[in-house]
């Protein structure tokens, strides 16, 4: 059964905004927002749940709509508006034709699975979304096997996280956790610990990644937490030739592990 809405006021509509806009609002309800066919596409075939869908007929083809019904099962709510409150409630700057409430899952290192001879990636103290977005996408695309958040500075199910790690955030296995739980899961785990940094590092290059190993990258005004630096296997940088000091750390995480891609498939 599908429900029209046409009120700017209605509660449906509200509450949408509401968990677009209000982190606490996504933290209290254990809800989030996903825009776009193949986002919310990904997000299905990943196991989440949905709980409402709302689209635009205008917005959407007819096999887009029906594609997403076979796939979210029968307790969904189904919510038809207008191209007006679609504008009002997409995050895009382009309007999307649908949208969809999602349960969170709960991200911990105990639900972490690891292979033989893993890559992990550890984002630490990152603030911009965005980055967290793009890192996220670099792990999916390099097949990193687990990604470690620690003290994130914003949630994880933020809507620029989403929409820049293009759906990625559903696929990769992710952990949330301060500095110390993954410290000790990691060396629990025998896994190597290199930490990007500019401070007594080797190059990159010189570093042996074949083993199990975890890049940890920091934001890029502070860098890593001093704790790393204790706990790390070899500090690793990258050399730069310009005047700037730094790439952007989206950038970095990719190089360091398509290196370490390079060295285990050579």
């Amino acid at each position: 059964m599908v429900t029209k809405i046409s009120s700017f006021q209605n509660i449906k509509i509200k509450s949408v905004i509401r968990l677009y806009t209000k982190p606490k609002e996504r933290k209290e309800t254990g809800l989030f927002i996903v825009e776009g066919n193949k986002e919310i596409d990904f997000a299905l075939a990943c196991g989440y749940e949905v709980t409402d869908i709302f689209f635009c007929p205008e917005k959407i083809t007819l096999n887009e709509l029906n594609s997403i019904k076979n796939k979210a099962g029968s307790d969904a709510g189904w919510y038809e508006i207008t191209p007006a409150i679609m504008q009002k409630v997409a995050y895009r700057d382009t309007v999307v034709g649908i949208i969809a409430i999602f349960k969170e899952k709960q991200r911990t290192l105990n639900a972490i699975k690891l292979k033989n001879n893993p890559l992990l990636l550890v984002i630490d103290g990152i603030e911009k979304p965005g980055n967290i977005g793009a890192l996220l996408r670099t792990a999916d695309g390099a097949g990193v096997d687990a990604v470690l958040i620690c003290a994130p500075k914003t949630d994880l199910y933020n809507p620029n996280i989403i929409r820049s790690s293009v759906g990625c955030i559903f696929g990769v296995q992710i952990a949330l956790c301060d500095y110390n739980q993954a410290i000790q899961w990691l060396k629990q785990n025998v896994i190597n610990i290199f930490v990007a940094t500019p401070k007594a590092a080797l190059h990159y290059t010189k570093i042996n990644f074949t083993e199990p190993c975890a890049i940890i990258v920091g934001s890029e005004d502070k860098g890593v937490n001093q704790v790393w630096l204790q706990h790390s296997t070899q500090n690793i940088s990258i050399q730069m030739h310009g005047i700037n000091d730094s790439l952007n750390v989206s950038a970095s995480a990719a190089i360091i592990i398509y290196e370490a891609l390079r060295q285990r498939n050579s």
